[in-house]
């Protein structure tokens, strides 16, 4: 696998730090060549526009192929994470026949089932990485963005199910990414518009946020994904994403987590707005984040460019370290080494219907002809 490191070959020395949003069409357009070619990012983010919505099955099956044969050959590597959002509810990308599950607090007792029944169906439209379960404890009961996405209200009513669709999920070739660390539950603001705050003391933060975190964090887990939430008793003013005490000090420290940290993505408003100042850039890399999400849903992503110069100069005036960059490197160099790779196929209509027989379905509103999908990761 060509993925060297060397911070000499400009663009590409870090391209593999972050994960790229397509912008919103079914057809890889030349904004999206450029920086794939330039970049040479680890992965992409699909999100609703991606597909080619309204279209026969096998219509926007053979378009969705393409795509992702172009999304290769521009990256010019067969290593590549093919992402996406599919918790269920309305959480949910492709579309028809794609079994469009209910939001997991309606199937808790059938996690299992379902995670084997998205690791199928997603294998077959051939993702490798699923950025799943939810591990939020919902225990704010005006939580505007996690709500029904998440199993449940305890650290024990989430962790359990989260288990068995993590583990079925990936026994079907789809790695999970468990979120939001370091727990979003308790906020009462949409981080994709604003950045919450949680006000706990440190004593319940662990008990029930971190909690519901703490069995996930061996080999089994590979990706881990972020938060940006303000945890004001832990990191005062510091984005869990920008936080080395939470995800360097808890996450890896006192968790003993040693697998690939992704960030949220970077262009929801919650920390979109701190990207110009080269610090964020900084403090995101030396918190221990290993891949950074930048999608086009919610910003441009040439702005990835800016950050890597923002890198660049963390490396010349010794803010940031080499070495930083090379345990980085190693980690996502293992996960794109080790993510398998599917072709895309065409599964039949059976399998549908035994899958839509295993967990309450939400029902398929009409897909109008511009529709972007709901963007919450």
């Amino acid at each position: 696998m060509d993925l060297e490191f060397d911070l000499g070959r400009g663009p590409q020395s870090f391209g593999h730090r972050f994960l790229i949003g397509l912008q919103q069409s079914p057809v890889l357009g030349d904004h999206d060549k450029k920086l794939l070619s330039t970049l040479r990012p680890a992965g992409v983010v699909l999100f609703r526009a991606n597909f080619l919505a309204n279209a026969p099955y096998d219509e926007w099956l053979a378009s969705h192929a393409k795509l992702l044969a172009d999304v290769r050959d521009y990256i010019g590597r067969d290593e590549v994470l093919i992402c996406i959002d599919h918790e269920g509810g309305g959480v949910l990308r492709p579309p028809a026949p794609i079994t469009p599950f209910a939001y997991a607090r309606e199937w808790p007792a059938q996690a299992g089932a379902v995670g084997r029944a998205m690791g199928v169906e997603l294998r077959h439209l051939g993702f490798n990485v699923n950025f799943a379960p939810v591990l939020d404890v919902n225990s704010n009961p005006a939580n505007p963005v996690i709500g029904p996405r998440s199993f449940g209200t305890t650290p024990e009513a989430v962790a359990a199910p989260a288990r068995h669709f993590l583990d079925a999920m990936q026994a079907e070739g789809v790695l999970g990414c468990p979120k939001h660390f370091p727990g979003h539950g308790d906020t009462g603001v949409d981080s994709h518009y604003s950045l919450p705050v949680i006000d706990v003391d440190p004593d319940t933060f662990r008990k029930r946020e971190i909690e519901a975190f703490r069995t996930f964090t061996d080999a089994r887990t590979r990706l881990f994904m972020t938060a940006h939430i303000v945890v004001s008793q832990v990191d005062p003013g510091i984005p869990a994403t920008m936080s080395r005490v939470i995800l360097n000090d808890i996450l890896r420290g006192e968790l003993g987590y040693k697998g690939v940290v992704v960030t949220d993505d970077l262009g929801m408003a919650a920390i979109s707005s701190k990207l110009d100042q080269p610090e964020t850039t900084q403090r995101i890399v030396n918190a221990g984040a290993d891949l950074l999400c930048m999608c086009a849903y919610w910003a441009d992503t040439s702005r990835i460019l800016r950050m890597i110069d923002f890198m660049q100069a963390g490396l010349k005036d010794g803010t940031l370290k080499e070495e930083t960059f090379r345990t980085s490197h190693e980690r996502v160099a293992a996960l794109l080494a080790d993510a398998p790779r599917h072709d895309v196929k065409r599964l039949g209509e059976q399998t549908y219907e035994q899958h839509a027989a295993l967990a309450p379905l939400r029902p398929r509103a009409p897909v109008p002809a511009n529709a972007t999908g709901a963007a919450k990761i």
